[in-house]
């Protein structure tokens, strides 16, 4: 069984097998965050049909991997798909929490086609 899956996007078997590499060798969510996106996208061409698909799931496989690390956080994930036509994407957030404790972390994504950002927030839970 693969550490990440949603029905409607198996992981393909290289990209598990980097995945399961990456948590392993705990490299970082960076790379984990990447290999969810890739693993949804791959080589597909930009489909604004597909969007709210994609997005879902990209979302749900990043939350099934942040919450399968078992530690106490709040996890708050976006992710927007645009398709690559030469305008302009300008994105910011602003956090007003525990720097010590509560962090971020946004992964941009490309083909040829379309971008992908995800923004993902922990908010540490303490008890």
């Amino acid at each position: 069984t693969s550490l990440i899956r949603v029905v409607q996007f198996p992981l393909q078997q290289h990209v598990k097998a980097k995945l399961e590499k990456a948590v392993i060798e705990n490299k970082g969510d960076v790379l984990v965050f990447s290999l969810c996106i890739e693993s949804v996208l791959g080589k597909a061409d930009y489909n604004h049909n597909k969007v709210n698909q994609w997005t879902a799931a990209i979302v749900e496989q990043s939350l099934t991997h942040l919450v399968k690390l078992g530690k106490t956080y709040k996890y708050i994930v976006t992710c927007a798909v645009m398709q690559r036509s030469g305008a302009g994407l300008h994105t910011a957030s602003s956090c007003f929490w525990d720097t010590t404790t509560d962090g971020t972390c946004t992964v941009r994504w490309e083909n040829r086609t379309m971008n992908c950002i995800v923004n993902v927030f922990a908010v540490a839970i303490i008890l």
